[in-house]
């Protein structure tokens, strides 16, 4: 029997949990040296400042930044009926992050549109999982669900998981972006396979 979204949402988040402080920060080491192979200075990322024990760190986005990539970083907000909204992106600046509901760190204003995600030719995306095909795992809030349609074409959709969390198949909804690649501590950045015909 195939487990449901919640159930392998609560079986990874337990697993993140029980990983070591050092375990966390050299997986978030070899992140962002896989990172630095693969994008351009002067190139425009969308990325994220990671959450508990969500794989990555600051210390990564950082590594973005000194290197000249343009780092735009999320920014969620509900509409008055509570919808979750597209996200609005913020231009990187360490000393200006600032604490966000969900226990998330983001830029404080001006913010840009949602749209601005277009100007991007990476962007990472938190995830709990992913599969073969690209089908990703998130925490069931719906920003990214909102997001993600508005890229440019050809951006590098880019799921940030650990090693064992790429797995062979997950549950698909219609509304689901699916992710062009998948970047490991182990693996590096890794492209993943178009959908299956049906």
């Amino acid at each position: 029997m195939q487990l449901t979204k919640s159930q392998v949402r609560a079986k990874i988040v337990a697993a993140r949990k029980s990983l070591s402080r050092t375990t966390r920060d050299t997986e978030a080491e070899a992140l962002a040296h896989h990172l630095d192979e693969v994008i351009a200075p002067s190139s425009t990322v969308c990325a994220y400042v990671p959450v508990g024990s969500e794989p990555g760190s600051l210390a990564l986005v950082d590594g973005l930044d000194r290197r000249g990539v343009v780092v735009l970083l999320p920014v969620a907000r509900h509409d008055a009926a509570g919808v979750p909204e597209p996200l609005r992106w913020g231009r990187y600046r360490r000393e200006a992050l600032v604490a966000a509901p969900f226990g998330l760190r983001e830029p404080g204003p001006p913010w840009l549109p949602a749209d601005a995600v277009a100007t991007a030719s990476v962007v990472l995306v938190p995830a709990l999982a992913v599969d073969r095909t690209g089908v990703r795992l998130g925490r069931g809030a719906g920003f990214y669900d909102r997001t993600l349609p508005l890229a440019g074409a050809g951006v590098r959709l880019v799921a940030v998981v650990r090693d064992d969390e790429v797995v062979d198949e997950l549950p698909a909804e219609p509304h689901d972006v699916r992710m062009t690649h998948v970047l490991t501590p182990g693996a590096g950045l890794v492209p993943l396979g178009a959908t299956p015909p049906l």
